[in-house]
């Protein structure tokens, strides 16, 4: 009995069709996908291991920058 492999309709990653042989162009929008898809990010997020109570205190301190922020702005437009 023969396995079949199943091949799945999703793409397995990004990219970019080249028209009329111009990379330049190709090369701009790859960039522009890959800049969307915030995969650099995510490749510098993961380079290294953070525990789960170092995540939730830098995710407490922007909550607290970004509170400050909107109250500066407020304050400077009253």
């Amino acid at each position: 009995m023969k396995r079949i492999k199943h091949r799945s309709s999703q793409n397995t990653g990004t990219y970019v069709l080249v028209k009329n042989n111009n990379i330049e162009q190709a090369i701009k929008v790859f960039k522009k996908k890959v800049k969307n898809a915030d995969i650099m990010m995510e490749l510098k997020k993961r380079q290294h291991y953070v525990k789960k109570s170092d995540q939730k205190r830098e995710k407490k301190a922007l909550a607290n920058k970004r509170r400050q922020y909107k109250e500066i702005k407020e304050k400077n437009l009253h």
